[in-house]
């Protein structure tokens, strides 16, 4: 999920309004010039992509929807197949509805407000299991015998255990019969009505995901968290008033319509949630794009924004398709929410996403929708296919989108990817840049989503700096070289619930193991760059000076005047602070005009350049196209030993309001 929609317009426009200052943001913000990288390689070296997931928990779902009352009363059929290497005596089921029952609960305890909302419930919502079977057993209610409240909460109750009456071993399948009733809370964030118009996101009981070892990965709904489920196939029948228009998971398989009610029924396969919405006042606009058939639901007098998002899925669903490997799905559906409902916007679900923005979002030269269309189209990739564990490693599907949207946003509008009209360029990298380094060593990256201190750090490193991460070693790499590697990662593990060591696997057989260490430093630990240089120093060279002795005798030669030097021996030492070791580029100029390039692997913390030649040596800048995205203060990278040191000032400046950015960021 992208970061609250008012927050990145905020973020933007700000940047924007940081006038001439960021405009030289020009190579932090662009592609810069590429190193020389691996030829890449061809379309056969990808790997073959998995038609079909391994299927553990599949739903067959009836629900009848009471849009004044804005309650749901549904029946439910799962089919569970033990999958793990292990025998089962239990079910743990996520029951996240209930987050929003009361203020006590995990999601809204807190005094300071829940998640990236920061909104508390008005009116409450919950979900009441009436009765769990399995069929064809014995008739009984296994919900009778369920734990009372999430492990350690006894407030809470979106986790809950299910003893079974006997093992289930490896392989068996279980028919499960359960049924369940909803009350939709006022819209707190992902689900719930505003008006007549809802969105129903973690709405049905769900079983948890089922690891290989055998143990279930559940965990109580946390306001930072998002989720994990294991795939199946989805088939769902919603009942609604016929006033309403829906947009749902998966394909419209069914509709009829009598007494002034429509049933429609969805199908979907391969996926791991299932989400709708519903509202009389949708309109609509439906293209198919790239071999799916997408559909857009706005609101009245949005036109414009319809067409923004449409625009956007034209580039970004063949882009993504050509990187990650070829979107499955036949459909598309996406959400664009009233503005009364906007914490329902910018959120990922299989085959549908929300959007969001008011009606002048497209004026101005801001690209806002095309930044939150373009980030939940990518969620298709990193949440929908590959479904890591985004409780427990959230940078592996919120980072890595926010590298993906970064580059395809830039693939598509260059250096003003978020912002340009003015004169002035604001990009997704810049932001990520600025957001990454106010925050980069408060915590590390690679934690749980709970254990973040605020939703605020959360935002600013598992978002930002985990994109300013891989968008370094992009740029320090080869974007051809590393983004193949990225490519190759999301192929291989497609419906495979990938970890890190998965991902750092793919990084040390496509890049190399300075890759792995500089990553896993990056993400494990509050690990930090900068390099710096302090002072130039030069020398004049003339011919020997003093008294020798030689052949004919003891000599003394004067030294010559300085005028008449013919060479000079030039040094600069450059530092690295912190822990990242990066190779860098540093280049030379002279004061005839020539400029020279040395190569530094990053080892050590200082590295001598030295030169010899007939021009001293006046500026020193470490970096000059601006790869190592990473560095803390570039302030201190460029250094002239002339007064008119206009890159130094450009750089100090840039810094000043990098901290300014800092402090409101995310």
């Amino acid at each position: 999920m992208r970061r609250a929609t008012q927050d990145l317009l905020i973020g933007a426009v700000f940047s924007a309004l940081s006038g001439l200052l960021l405009r030289a943001l020009y190579s932090s913000t662009g592609a810069p010039p590429a190193p020389e990288a691996a030829p890449k390689k061809a379309e056969a070296a990808w790997p073959a992509l998995a038609e079909s997931a391994p299927k553990v928990a599949s739903y067959v779902i009836e629900a009848k929807f009471d849009g004044e009352r804005h309650r749901i009363a549904g029946q439910e059929t799962i089919h569970f197949v033990n999958r793990s290497n292990a025998a089962l005596n239990e079910l743990w089921f996520h029951l996240y509805l209930n987050a929003f029952k009361n203020d006590k609960t995990l999601f809204l305890r807190s005094p300071f407000g829940a998640g990236r909302s920061g909104d508390k419930a008005k009116e409450y919502g919950y979900v009441d299991v009436k009765q769990l079977t399995i069929i064809g057993g014995d008739g009984q209610d296994l919900w009778l015998n369920r734990d009372r409240h999430s492990p350690d909460d006894p407030e809470d109750e979106t986790d809950l255990r299910v003893p079974l009456p006997s093992p289930l071993a490896p392989g068996q399948a279980l028919d499960l019969s359960l049924e369940f009733e909803d009350q939709l809370p006022e819209l707190v964030e992902r689900t719930g009505f505003v008006g007549s118009f809802h969105f129903v996101g973690q709405w049905f009981p769900k079983l948890a995901r089922l690891e290989p070892s055998g143990a279930f990965a559940h965990f109580a709904f946390h306001a930072q968290s998002e989720f994990y489920a294991d795939f199946g196939d989805y088939d769902v029948t919603l009942d609604v008033p016929s006033t309403f228009r829906v947009g749902a998971t998966g394909s419209r398989v069914r509709e009829s319509e009598a007494k002034g009610r429509t049933r429609l029924g969805y199908h979907a396969e391969n996926v791991h949630d299932f989400a709708w919405s519903a509202w009389d006042r949708f309109e609509e606009r439906s293209e198919r794009i790239a071999g799916t058939q997408v559909r857009v639901l706005y609101p009245p007098k949005q036109t414009a924004n319809a067409e923004a998002e449409l625009a956007s899925v034209r580039f970004a669903l063949p882009h993504f398709n050509a990187r990650y490997g070829a979107y499955p799905y036949p459909t598309l559906t996406l959400v664009h929410p009233p503005e009364a409902a906007a914490n329902a916007g910018g959120m990922e679900y299989p085959t549908l996403i929300t959007t969001g923005g008011p009606w002048y979002s497209t004026l101005g030269g801001g690209h806002f929708i095309d930044v939150v269309t373009t980030h939940e189209l990518g969620h298709q990739w990193f949440y929908g296919l590959l479904a890591s564990n985004e409780h427990a490693e959230p940078f592996l599907d919120e980072g890595f989108n926010s590298y993906a949207e970064a580059e395809a946003l830039e693939s598509r509008y260059g250096s003003g990817s978020v912002f340009g009209a003015f004169g002035l360029s604001v990009s997704s990298t810049a932001l990520n840049r600025l957001f990454s380094a106010a925050r980069g060593a408060d915590e590390k990256i690679a934690q749980g989503a709970a254990d973040f201190a605020t939703f605020r750090s959360l935002g600013a490193l598992v978002y930002s700096r985990t994109a300013t991460v891989l968008s370094t070693l992009a740029r320090v790499y080869g974007s051809d070289r590393f983004n193949h590697a990225l490519g190759v990662y999301t192929r291989k593990f497609r419906f495979q619930h990938p970890t890190s060591a998965d991902f750092m696997g793919v990084m040390q057989s496509e890049l190399d193991s300075r890759a792995v260490t500089a990553l896993t430093l990056a993400l494990s630990e509050r690990a930090t760059i900068d390099y710096l240089v302090r002072e130039i120093s030069n020398a004049p060279i003339s011919a020997a000076a003093g008294v020798f002795d030689g052949p004919s005798g003891r000599e003394q030669k004067k030294p010559e005047a300085p005028h008449q030097a013919a060479q000079y021996a030039s040094r600069v030492v450059v530092y690295r602070h912190g822990t990242l070791q990066l190779p860098v580029e540093i280049e030379l100029g002279f004061e005839d005009g020539t400029k020279q390039r040395r190569h530094w692997d990053g080892s050590g913390f200082t590295f001598n350049v030295d030169n010899v030649g007939p021009s001293e040596l006046v500026s020193v800048n470490v970096d000059p196209e601006q790869r190592i995205l990473l560095d803390d203060d570039r302030s201190n990278n460029w250094l002239s030993t002339r007064s008119n040191a206009a890159p130094e000032c450009r750089e100090r400046a840039l810094y000043a309001v990098q901290l300014l950015l800092g402090a409101i960021g995310p």
